[in-house]
């Protein structure tokens, strides 16, 4: 693998370092959203929020249209949902590997 490709790669994970980049993520594969729907969602000022958003639309995550004065958030690459089933799936394995460790089972 060539190092540009792993630079790359590592600036989208980097982007997604984050709960509340996460949480962007998250509320936005349910379809387009507006900032204005999104800010109560998060406990923290319009400025910090924005930071987090342009991290994300920096590496091609999400996109944002205008309209007059309201920002439109949408998933641009919905395929970075499948990052999420995947940590999940190492989540869950580490849980059973600690588990065994312990001499506890764990459902599935």
């Amino acid at each position: 693998m060539k190092e540009e490709e792993l630079r790359a790669r590592a600036k989208v994970m980097k982007a997604l370092a984050s709960p509340v980049r996460l949480k962007i993520v998250h509320e936005l594969n349910r379809g387009e959203r507006c900032l204005c729907e999104l800010q109560p969602l998060f406990a923290m000022n319009k400025s910090t929020l924005s930071r987090h958003i342009a991290e994300l639309r920096n590496v091609g995550i999400i996109s944002e249209r205008r309209e007059g004065v309201r920002s439109f958030l949408k998933l641009e690459t919905p395929c970075i949902l499948s990052v999420f089933d995947c940590t999940m799936g190492v989540i869950k394995a580490q849980a059973r590997r600690q588990a065994a460790m312990a001499g506890v089972r764990l459902r599935s």
